[in-house]
C-alpha cells in the first residue's frame, strides 16, 4: 500500500481566455465528491426495495488563502457563459500519479476576511458530464 500526503495535491483550473492555470499555490484543501443516481424498481410481491444504476454526478470545493490574483482568476470564471476544464492531482503531479480532469462551472466563490485570521476563500464547481481518471 502506498499512501501519500496531501501537502503535494495539484490543482489547476482554466482561467477567463481557457488556460489551465495551475493555483495550487493558494490552496489548501480540495474536495471531489462524487455519486450516482439510483431508480427505484421495487415491484409488488417483494419485501425490499430493488433498484438500478442511473446517472452520475461531481462537485468540486476548492479553499485557501486569498491573494488579489487569485481572486481575479476566479472571479474572472464565475458567471462566465462556458464551462471551465479543471485537473486534480490528490497525490502530487509526478509522472504515474493518479488525475482527474473533468469539465465544471464555478457556480460560487467566497472571500473571508476573520478580523483575527488570514484572509481565505472558498469555491464551489459543478462538474458536467463525465470525470476522467488518468494519471500524469
Amino acid at each position: 500500500m502506498a499512501f501519500r500526503h496531501g501537502k503535494n495535491a495539484v490543482f489547476k483550473v482554466d482561467n477567463s481566455g481557457g488556460t489551465l492555470t495551475d493555483i495550487s499555490a493558494y490552496c489548501d484543501e480540495v474536495s471531489l465528491p462524487r455519486s450516482i443516481e439510483t431508480g427505484e424498481t421495487t415491484v409488488f410481491g417483494k419485501s425490499a426495495k430493488t433498484y438500478i444504476v442511473g446517472l452520475t454526478d461531481a462537485t468540486l470545493s476548492v479553499s485557501g488563502k486569498w491573494d488579489s490574483t487569485l481572486d481575479a482568476h476566479l472571479a474572472g470564471i464565475l458567471g462566465q457563459d462556458a464551462t471551465v476544464t479543471f485537473e486534480y492531482g490528490p497525490e502530487g503531479s509526478a509522472a504515474s500519479r493518479v488525475k482527474y480532469t473533468g469539465e465544471a462551472i464555478l457556480t460560487s466563490f467566497e472571500t473571508s476576511s476573520p478580523v483575527a485570521d488570514v484572509v481565505t476563500f472558498s469555491a464551489e464547481f459543478q462538474c458536467t458530464d463525465t470525470i476522467t481518471r488518468t494519471t500524469f
